[in-house]
């Protein structure tokens, strides 16, 4: 008898669960395949602008100091860190 309890108790928590689940669908929608490919196209642009920008501003600097190509792998270095830590605080904002 208990163990009859037990199961009727385990199926009342999943249908309060599916119940739960489908109300919150119903609340906050999956979000669209061009929402969710907008989302990638700006996480990626979120990196690479930065490293891009490393890439113009240690040329520059590379040419002026006349460093080969030092500055501009320690410039693209930066801008890697800058973009995957915007794309990071963006990810964990949304």
């Amino acid at each position: 008898m208990t163990e009859d309890r037990t199961n009727k108790d385990h199926l009342a928590e999943a249908a309060r669960r599916t119940e739960r689940r489908e109300r919150l669908s119903l609340e906050e929608p999956e979000p669209s395949l061009g929402a969710r490919l907008g989302q990638i196209g700006i996480l990626g642009w979120a990196i690479v602008t930065p490293i891009l920008l490393g890439i113009v501003l240690g040329r520059m600097a590379d040419q002026y100091f006349g460093t080969g190509i030092d500055l501009t792998a320690a410039a693209i270095f930066v801008g890697a860190i800058i973009g995957f830590h915007a794309a990071w605080k963006w990810m964990h904002k949304q």
